[in-house]
C-alpha cells in the first residue's frame, strides 16, 4: 500500500505543476493568462453545463476525463497557442512526439492499474474519433473562443486572427461536436471580425 501511495502522490505532485504553464488564453476579465490548471478545471465545468449538446450516447463522465486528463502533458511541452504565429507547431509532428513522451512519463508515475486507463483516455482524446473525445475536443475549443469574446479580442488581436482562421482552426473541430455552439459562437463573433 505504501508503494501505491507513493505512486499516487507522485503524479498528483507532478500534475500541480500544471497550475505553472501559462496559457496565451487570458481569463475572461483579461486581467491576466489562464494557467493550464484553470483551463482543464474550467472545462470540466464546460462540459458539466453544456452536456445537453453532445451527441446522443456520449457519456459526460468520460469527457469529463478527459479533459482533466488532456494538458497534463503542458508539464513537459508547455502550451502550444492555436493561433500564434508558431500555431502550425500546435499540430506538428515534433509537439505530438513530445506530448506524446510527456505523457509516457507523467503517467508512468501512476500505480500499474491506473496509469494505462489514465494514459488510454488521454490518447483517446488526441486521436479524436470516439464521440466522447469529439465532444470533449470541441469544448476545448469553445473555451478559448469565449475568453476572447469576454476579454474584447484577446489572443485574436495579439495573432491578428481572421474569421477565416477562427473557422478553419477552431469552428471545424467545435462543429463536429456541438453543431449548435459553432453556429452560436459564430453569431456571437461577427462583430468581432467585422
Amino acid at each position: 500500500m505504501t508503494v501505491r501511495l507513493d505512486q499516487q502522490f507522485a503524479f498528483l505532485n507532478e500534475a500541480d505543476r500544471l497550475k505553472s504553464v501559462l496559457r496565451a488564453t487570458t481569463l475572461v476579465d483579461g486581467s491576466r493568462p489562464e494557467n493550464s490548471g484553470e483551463h482543464s478545471w474550467h472545462l470540466a465545468l464546460y462540459a458539466l453545463v453544456l452536456a445537453d449538446h453532445a451527441a446522443p450516447g456520449v457519456d459526460i463522465n468520460r469527457v469529463i476525463k478527459m479533459l482533466i486528463l488532456h494538458d497534463l502533458v503542458e508539464i513537459d511541452v508547455g502550451d502550444v497557442p492555436i493561433h500564434s504565429s508558431n500555431g502550425a507547431a500546435h499540430a506538428s509532428t515534433e509537439t505530438q512526439v513530445a506530448e506524446r513522451r510527456a505523457a509516457d512519463r507523467i503517467f508512468g508515475l501512476l500505480p500499474p492499474d491506473l496509469g494505462p486507463v489514465f494514459r488510454a483516455l488521454w490518447d483517446e482524446f488526441e486521436a479524436a474519433e470516439t464521440p466522447d473525445a469529439v465532444f470533449a475536443k470541441s469544448l476545448d475549443r469553445v473555451q478559448p473562443v469565449m475568453a476572447n469574446l469576454m476579454s474584447g479580442g484577446g489572443t485574436w488581436t495579439t495573432y491578428n486572427v481572421t474569421a477565416a482562421q477562427l473557422h478553419s482552426r477552431v469552428g471545424t473541430k467545435i462543429a463536429k461536436g456541438a453543431p449548435y455552439l459553432w453556429e452560436w459562437i459564430k453569431e456571437k463573433s461577427k462583430d468581432f471580425f467585422k
